[in-house]
């Protein structure tokens, strides 16, 4: 809300790419916006002057989402440095983050229609000198169309290859719903503390949170468990951003498509920082447009994360769960939550059931439920077993075991 605090994550998203610096910053109105510049001539020549004052200046970047492509070659030939918008820094940091070739496969996606927008500027420059037009060597077709053909093929392959690959994961959901672990997706603004808090809970070693924006770009599970030995599998997301160009929205909800298959959400906020309200609203809104099944929207666990940042720290919200997963603070209460949540939007049961130690329930049960504790009785030749068990796998086993 304050361009204080925009400036300041616009400086977050510069300093998140390696060998990039902010060397100077300020704020300008852009409200009277002149057609070809989107400042007025006074704020236009402020920034000029800002600029040549600065020698060892190589680009500027404007906290715009995007800017056309005439207004980009106007403002770059008047101040002799590279024009960055919003759009081009997120899609630059996406780039240099991809690891999976997915990822890299959902950004060369989102690169399309900035390369149409750059191929029509160019056109457009080529036919005032009345070059755009001509035919290609007898082929009946000009230099832009062959462009544009071109691109359209390009945008062809890759969405073909990310569907393949969206079939491979599909693959991989069967295969873990068979075995009915209990997904749990971990979502948040960028620079939340999703992966410091996986790593709280799964004491996975692996796991090197970084102090940036998008430092997690590839969608990775990590298995855990909760108080009751339940096996759950814990997925870290691409963080969210206010604003985050709506192209890249949709390249990189393919990516969050999995979250649809989860069995709970659980939305990480840093809640020391200033603008906690409106990141969560952002994320919120975000959730609403990948069409989540209600059950889901409906059952967010809120976790107020960073609280060792805030003294004595009381949270506004009932329902939320205070911890800091830096140090340690308030996981159990957080695992107890995540557990009763799971338990509910599974439809899993714990139950004591008695069986026969010389029959085969014993072994059924390991195999297809989650066997907490046997106490066994010698004399009786029985044993309680305490089990979680889904409402599916209990019907099969009344079925082949009836009392």
């Amino acid at each position: 809300t304050k361009a204080e605090l925009q400036i300041a994550e616009a400086v977050a998203l510069v300093n998140t790419l390696q060998n990039w610096t902010v060397l100077d910053k300020i704020i300008l109105s852009t409200k009277t916006p002149d057609k070809k510049f989107i400042f007025g001539k006074g704020n236009f020549q402020i920034l000029t002057e800002k600029i040549k004052e600065l020698p060892h200046i190589t680009a500027v970047f404007l906290n715009i989402e995007r800017l056309s492509p005439l207004t980009k070659k106007e403002l770059e030939d008047a101040w002799g440095v590279t024009v960055f918008d919003r759009y081009t820094v997120v899609l630059h940091i996406f780039r240099c983050n991809a690891r999976t070739k997915e990822a890299k496969l959902q950004i060369a996606l989102a690169e399309i229609p900035l390369l149409r927008a750059n191929l029509k500027n160019e056109m457009s420059q080529l036919d005032q000198q009345r070059g755009g037009s001509r035919y290609i060597m007898g082929s009946g077709e000009t230099f832009m169309e062959m462009q544009y053909r071109l691109l359209k093929e390009k945008e062809f392959k890759i969405r073909n290859a990310l569907e393949k690959l969206r079939g491979k994961r599909s693959v991989l959901r069967t295969q873990r719903r068979r075995r009915e672990f209990p997904v749990i997706s971990v979502m948040g603004y960028t620079n939340c503390g999703k992966t410091t808090l996986i790593k709280a809970l799964t004491g996975d070693e692996g796991l090197q949170p970084r102090d940036q924006l998008f430092a997690t770009l590839d969608i990775t599970a990590h298995g855990g468990y909760l108080p009751s030995h339940l096996a759950v599998i814990y997925v870290d997301t691409i963080g969210f951003l206010s604003e985050l160009p709506h192209d890249l929205v949709e390249s990189f909800s393919a990516t969050l498509e999995d979250v649809a298959y989860s069995d709970l959400i659980v939305h990480v906020r840093d809640i020391s920082h200033p603008e906690t309200v409106l990141q969560k609203a952002s994320v919120l809104s975000v959730l609403k447009k990948l069409n989540l099944p209600s059950h889901l929207l409906d059952s967010v666990v809120e976790v107020h994360n960073k609280v060792d940042l805030i003294e004595s720290y009381q949270s506004p919200e009932p329902n939320a769960i205070a911890v800091s997963a830096l140090l340690g603070y308030g996981l159990e209460e957080l695992k107890e939550e995540i557990e009763r949540t799971v338990l509910k939007t599974t439809g899993k049961k714990i139950l004591t059931i008695k069986i026969k130690l010389a029959g085969p329930q014993l072994s059924w049960l390991y195999k297809e439920a989650t066997v907490q504790e046997v106490d066994v009785m010698p004399e009786d030749g029985m044993a309680n077993v305490k089990v979680i068990i889904s409402n599916s796998a209990l019907g099969k086993y009344k079925k082949l075991f009836p009392q």
